[in-house]
């Protein structure tokens, strides 16, 4: 990491608006903020104001009225369900298109802290976790340089439109978030426990999966659909149909019904230990796509999570594990079985499709060489030679 480099950045001084769950991980969030990041934003001359989130969606509920003009920033100080609730409430704002270009920080203090541990990764440290990723965050955010990153559009049967900014997993992983959900008092250790009751169990789901692999990609304007959809909130999804609708036939249907998970994945990492993706970030406007395929046996699925935490569970070449690199997909489940987790947080199993959209948020990283795609928007910070 080369701190002379040109960089998109953060003004010095610096004001933020800091969103922190008290309940969220092992509680000792407001603990940890005190002792470990204010010392830091001081002697960077950050100046902050902070406000505690008091029940679900408060932070959505916050930032959709919010006066934004006032930050520099919003800091998250969470799980990764924070995020998701942030992003959420700056799309549901009538000034969505600026807003959410308001450069983002993720400070781990959840039991799911993949999006902080990506960013930990992306910058060149190492894989580290607890009071360490959130010093390396904090120093991110005191360096003030930010990377565009992409953003996940979802559309669901029932109607509900959202946005992911790390993953939609259904299906084993999917499970363990919710049935590890009462011990989350243990922090990340509670997915470690998850994952082998899980496996004591282990269920298989059926559905359909199709997708868009990244050299499919048709350079062309909106499909007629996506044009009648313009008028909806939030970017066009260009490469979706209507769910009523079969996939465009330039898609990948895959043939299996049976499936032990199904991932997509903005980012390396799915919790601070689980290095998911070691092929590295995803380019603009892309994403990782795995599904494992029902027949694997509980003793691979358990080598392959515990390879996982060094982001070696590719090296086995596991006929069930399926990786591909796509730009949008669609998943119908059949049985009714299983939940979606969405950055953690729990849906209802109705059909979901989803497509990126390229380097649309800005968040506080470390110094990358921007792509040619990545240049500022309305709204967007202005580039700065450090």
């Amino acid at each position: 990491m080369n701190p002379a480099c040109g960089a998109w950045s953060l003004p010095r001084p610096c004001r933020v608006l800091v969103l922190l769950n008290p309940r969220g991980g092992k509680g000792k969030a407001l603990q940890l903020f005190r002792s470990h990041v204010q010392p830091l934003l001081a002697r960077a001359d950050v100046s902050f104001t902070l406000m505690l989130t008091e029940h679900r969606n408060h932070a959505r509920e916050l930032v959709r009225v919010e006066e934004l003009g006032r930050w520099d920033a919003l800091v998250v100080m969470s799980g990764d369900g924070l995020m998701h609730e942030v992003v959420n409430g700056l799309m549901e704002r009538p000034d969505w298109e600026t807003a959410i270009h308001k450069p983002l920080c993720s400070l781990p203090a959840g039991s799911g802290n993949a999006l902080a541990a990506s960013l930990n990764h992306y910058a060149g440290y190492e894989q580290v976790t607890n009071e360490d990723l959130l010093t390396n965050c904090t120093l991110l955010l005191c360096r003030r340089l930010l990377a565009p990153m992409n953003l996940l559009s979802l559309q669901t049967a029932s109607g509900l439109r959202l946005f992911s900014v790390l993953s939609l997993a259904w299906g084993f992983i999917a499970d363990v978030d919710l049935e590890s959900e009462r011990f989350r008092r243990l922090g990340e250790m509670r997915f470690t426990l998850g994952t082998f009751l899980r496996l004591a169990a282990l269920r298989v789901y059926k559905g359909t999966l199709a997708y868009l692999p990244v050299e499919r990609v048709v350079s062309q304007g909106p499909a007629p659909a996506a044009v009648e959809r313009q008028n909806q909130q939030g970017p066009t999804d260009a490469h979706l149909v209507p769910l009523q609708e079969p996939v465009p036939p330039h898609w990948t249907v895959v043939p299996e019904q049976d499936f032990v998970l199904v991932l997509a994945l903005l980012h390396t990492h799915l919790s601070s230990e689980m290095f998911a993706a070691p092929m590295g970030q995803c380019p603009a406007g892309t994403m990782h796509l795995f599904y494992v395929r029902a027949g694997v046996s509980r003793a691979m699925l358990l080598r392959l999570f515990l390879a996982m935490e060094k982001g070696k569970h590719m090296d086995y070449d596991c006929p069930y594990l399926v990786y591909v690199p796509v730009v949008a997909f669609r998943l119908e489940p059949k049985d009714g079985k299983g939940v979606f987790a969405v950055d953690g947080e729990l849906m209802i199993s109705e059909a979901v499709q989803g497509q990126v959209h390229p380097d649309y948020i800005w968040m506080v990283s470390g110094c990358v060489e921007p792509q040619p795609s990545q240049k500022p928007q309305q709204g967007a910070p202005q580039r700065e030679h450090l």
